[in-house]
């Protein structure tokens, strides 16, 4: 029986975001088995907070190093696969993470691709349809870090 969104199994997620030449950009990253663009996101660690989980996880997925906000932006549901035949809902909070830097050298960097591209070309390269969702509101909404400060999700 599959599991109903509110079974699902937690995990977290930063998204990456800068502002260049005044303009909001976002970092997505390749998935490591079916290459599909995603955000870094994993499982919540022991003795962390999820933002702070969050960040560990863009870190070793996308040598990403940044202030991660502690709102979140909200929530995306998708399925995770553990094996050929076990999979999992995966209910998937959403950490904005402000870029101070990106490492050249990091965790995973021979197992993914990462790429700055704006809100509206990350929605139409993601498949999770929710995950669109806070990207399109991310897009039109965010011009400054006081305007992501303002997007938080309720808790």
């Amino acid at each position: 029986m599959a599991k109903t969104p509110q079974e699902a199994r937690l995990q977290v997620a930063a998204l990456p975001i800068r502002w260049k030449d005044g303009k909001l950009r976002v970092l997505l990253i390749t998935s490591r088995t079916t290459r599909r663009w995603i955000i870094p996101k994993g499982w919540p660690m022991t003795d962390l907070s999820f933002p702070e989980a969050a960040a560990i996880e863009a870190q070793e997925e996308a040598g990403v190093v940044g202030q991660v906000l502690t709102t979140p932006l909200g929530h995306y549901h998708y399925r995770k696969v553990l094996s050929e035949t076990e999979s999992c809902l995966c209910k998937v909070t959403v950490y904005p993470l402000i870029v101070d830097r990106l490492e050249e050298c990091w965790k995973e960097q021979d197992e993914r691709t990462r790429r700055w591209v704006s809100a509206k070309e990350a929605v139409a390269h993601v498949q999770e349809p929710e995950l669109a969702a806070i990207l399109r509101v991310l897009g039109k909404q965010c011009r400054s870090r006081a305007d992501l400060e303002a997007l938080g999700a309720p808790s």
